[in-house]
């Protein structure tokens, strides 16, 4: 009689089962660990092009394309077909000496050479002249009244008792070399010690830049009480040290001149202070939390830069999920549209113009709010589009504002390089000297006017006791 045995649990298949459980969590991990890596490398990658990093924050830079197969390589100096440019030469009546060079007789045969209807031709050349400067010798006398019984001296004309050392001219080149050249006051020292032969302190080049700062505080201040009336400002701000510590240089762009401000903060109490509560006009900007709080407390229209919005969309297309490009694709292409239009502006009338940008508007804020992926980059720019959606196209509404906020960042550029140059300030009076230099240099330079000859005219005005040359365009 066969005898019947329950049937045991294979004791292999239960360890297979348990493998294959165990690489199964493995592979999920794995799994979940690389999509991980992946965002974070994305995140990494950012650049200039994909985020509002500056230029220089790339360090390693993608090599440049290949040439198409028709067109040459690049070469340097003039091209091909490029029309030249030529210096105007200076007019007869600036010309100190004139010289001819010509020949009477034939170099070879001795005959006597006869004039021909060819004009001259003509090179102009300039130097400095051996003196390049004059030397004043003031005396002031003390004269005895005998009927008053009293002493009295002559006082010194204005411009000798404030100026001092230094005329109104090398004053204006000592405050120009330290602005204009980020120079040192040791640089300034050697150059007016091996040029122009005159030895001088940097204590006492300190002094000089102060009278200067004292000189332009006019101008400058009629610029600030300006500023609120304005009707279109673009603002940005970058780093700036005062003894190492971590300030900030507000830049304000109008339309006929640029000013600047330092200060500890990188707040809305900033904007508030220089701008006012109750600025009635546009600020153009980026998406920073100070313009929000300004715009959300002061009721200001902002028109935030359209630029760092296309290459936050441009980031989203570079993250690894397929609903993540797409979502980032749809953007891009609903601003790419928009562009379109505003460069096809000639082909329609004022009113359809206004029409079809209001109707991508809508397009691109509704396409931001649709099928959201879950990630953090897409939710955060759905939130930023439901939130400040409108901000961004203010021009669209108010005619004649810039979509980006290029006009201050390129104002702001030689702040950052004066800041690299020079480590910053070490003094209150420091930071009010540099951001009235900057502010001098940055209006003329806007409204074409001579910086040394208005800097010379403010330090004139400034020993005279007459009212100073002003900033703003008559």
């Amino acid at each position: 009689m066969t005898r019947n045995h329950p049937q045991q649990p294979c004791v292999q298949c239960e360890q297979l089962q348990q493998q294959c459980q165990e690489l199964e969590e493995q592979l999920q991990q794995a799994q979940a660990t690389i999509e991980q890596l992946r965002k974070q490398l994305a995140t990494d990658r950012k650049n200039s092009t994909t985020s509002s990093k500056p230029p220089s924050s790339d360090l390693v830079k993608p090599p440049k394309p290949p040439p198409a197969d028709d067109s040459r390589s690049g070469t340097i100096g003039g091209q091909p077909g490029h029309p030249p440019h030529f210096r105007p030469p200076f007019p007869p009546e600036s010309v100190t000496k004139r010289f001819d060079h010509q020949f009477s007789h034939c170099p070879e045969c001795q005959q006597l050479l006869e004039d021909t209807p060819q004009p001259p031709e003509v090179v102009q050349q300039i130097d400095l002249n051996e003196v390049t400067f004059s030397i004043e010798e003031h005396h002031r006398h003390s004269r005895w009244c005998p009927h008053c019984q009293k002493m009295f001296t002559a006082p010194f004309p204005g411009r000798i008792a404030k100026g001092g050392l230094l005329g109104p001219q090398l004053t204006a080149l000592v405050a120009y070399l330290k602005g204009a050249c980020h120079a040192s006051f040791s640089t300034i020292r050697k150059f007016f010690r091996d040029v122009l032969q005159v030895p001088i302190s940097r204590g006492h080049l300190a002094k000089v830049i102060q009278k200067v700062s004292a000189a332009l505080d006019q101008p400058y201040q009629e610029l600030l009480d300006k500023l609120p009336d304005e009707e279109f400002i673009n603002a940005d701000e970058t780093g700036h040290k005062l003894k190492g510590v971590r300030w900030w240089t507000w830049c304000f762009r109008a339309e006929l001149f640029t000013l600047y401000h330092i200060d500890a903060k990188r707040s809305a109490d900033v904007l508030m202070a220089v701008l006012g509560k109750d600025f009635d006009g546009v600020l153009g900007c980026d998406c920073f939390s100070a313009y929000r709080r300004y715009m959300r407390e002061c009721d200001i229209v902002l028109q935030f830069c359209l630029a760092h919005l296309i290459r936050d969309v441009k980031f989203l297309t570079t993250l690894p999920g397929r609903a993540e490009k797409a979502y980032g694709e749809r953007l891009r292409e609903g601003l790419r549209k928009l562009f379109h239009i505003i460069h096809e502006r000639d082909r329609y009338s004022a009113k359809e113009y206004q029409r079809l940008l209001e109707a991508q508007r809508q397009e691109i804020v509704m396409s931001g709010r649709r099928e959201v992926p879950p990630n953090r980059p897409c939710q955060a720019m759905a939130k930023r589009l439901e939130k400040y959606g409108d901000s961004y196209f203010t021009f669209i509404t108010t005619p004649g504002i810039e979509p980006t906020n290029n006009l201050a960042e390129q104002a702001i550029r030689f702040v950052v390089i004066d800041r690299h140059i020079t480590q910053g300030t070490r003094s209150e009076k420091g930071n009010r000297w540099s951001e009235r230099i900057w502010t001098v240099f940055a209006t003329c330079a806007l409204t074409g006017r001579s910086v040394f000859d208005f800097l010379c005219a403010s330090v004139q005005a400034y020993w005279d006791g007459t009212p100073p040359p002003s900033l703003l365009v008559e």
